[in-house]
């Protein structure tokens, strides 16, 4: 080993840290503070080892690891963002059954000394900007849903003249963080470009556009589709062993389920009006494939498509790829 490893385990105030250091010895240290000075004491805490870079693994649990990301990038460290169920998968691996911060910390060390993840590259600005408006959009959407469901049921007039007042507010809050996501999107235009070439795709609209944009951070930079597609949660699972367990093939849901969200209803309307993703359909309809199973081919494929269109930075074309047919001699 010639280098150092630091798994963190992060939470939205705390955070705990387990050092790998090149002879293999470990040392931990619990309940830095996630925040800026408990930044700098990690940076005197990696010093005192003699530790000057290190390849750092964190979980990506919401938004609580973005700024110490940011700052042991800062600090000319190595670092890696990984998905949780990652980890996971890699603690069952070897049997872990104690579940502690300080576990979980040093779990994430070996994570990264044996797997070496890939390094992580923090989003653009405007990008960062995009995903806050995205997330605070589906916020207010569900805060909306909840009273709505709650005026259905309320039998008292205060309570309902309350919820009624409450959803015309958030009413206007969503118009308003809706146009703000138009108005960012046309102020940059490399946000600009990427959203005209997704709302080329007969299926997917401009909210649809940003999400992706704001969830599938750095599309344009995966290796195929198919990783954006794992990233996302619905490549298909199968369940076969021997000749007894025969499972029925299902979306491995092991990704972002706010991609997901994101698709579901596009893959609906484009499994009617997407002449790609409608053939699809009705090839898997008639080898008897349910609804559902075509729902979660169509969603897998209105992400290829917009891989493919952000790629190769042209619009959708459904006949894209197919061999043209030579005009008959006279």
């Amino acid at each position: 080993m010639t280098h150092a490893v630091l798994g963190i385990d992060i939470a939205k105030l705390t955070f705990d840290a387990c050092l790998i250091r090149p002879d293999g010895s470990l040392r931990h240290r619990t309940r830095f503070a996630n925040s800026p000075a408990g930044f700098t004491e990690l940076a005197a805490w990696l010093k005192k080892h003699h530790v000057t870079t290190t390849h750092a693994c964190l979980e990506a649990t919401s938004t609580y690891a973005d700024a110490l990301a940011r700052d042991l990038l800062e600090r000319a460290h190595r670092v890696s963002v990984v998905n949780p169920a990652r980890i996971h998968d890699f603690g069952k691996s070897r049997l872990t059954r104690t579940k502690t911060d300080k576990a979980d910390a040093e779990l994430i060390a070996r994570f990264c000394l044996t797997q070496t993840p890939p390094a992580w590259t923090p989003p653009l600005p405007e990008i960062t900007e995009l995903q806050g408006l995205i997330r605070h959009l589906e916020t207010l959407e569900a805060a909306r849903q909840q009273h709505a469901n709650q005026l259905a049921t309320a039998t008292t007039q205060i309570v309902r003249d309350s919820l009624t007042a409450l959803i015309r507010h958030l009413e206007g809050q969503v118009v308003e963080v809706e146009a703000a996501i138009t108005e960012h999107s046309a102020r940059h235009p490399d946000l600009r470009a990427d959203v005209a070439l997704l709302v080329s795709i007969p299926g997917i609209g401009e909210r649809t556009a940003a999400r992706l944009l704001a969830e599938i951070i750095h599309l344009k930079s995966y290796a195929s589709a198919r990783q954006v597609a794992a990233y996302a949660g619905v490549s298909p699972q199968q369940r076969e062993s021997g000749t007894s367990v025969r499972g029925k093939t299902q979306l491995s849901k092991t990704g972002n389920a706010r991609v997901r969200r994101a698709v579901y209803l596009p893959a609906v309307v484009a499994k009617r009006y997407n002449p790609l993703i409608k053939a699809l359909c009705e090839r898997l309809a008639e080898r008897g494939k349910p609804p559902m199973v075509q729902i979660g081919a169509a969603m897998r494929k209105l992400l290829h498509l917009a891989y493919g269109v952000l790629k190769s930075r042209k619009p959708f074309d459904p006949n894209y790829g197919r061999p043209q047919q030579q005009p008959h001699a006279a």
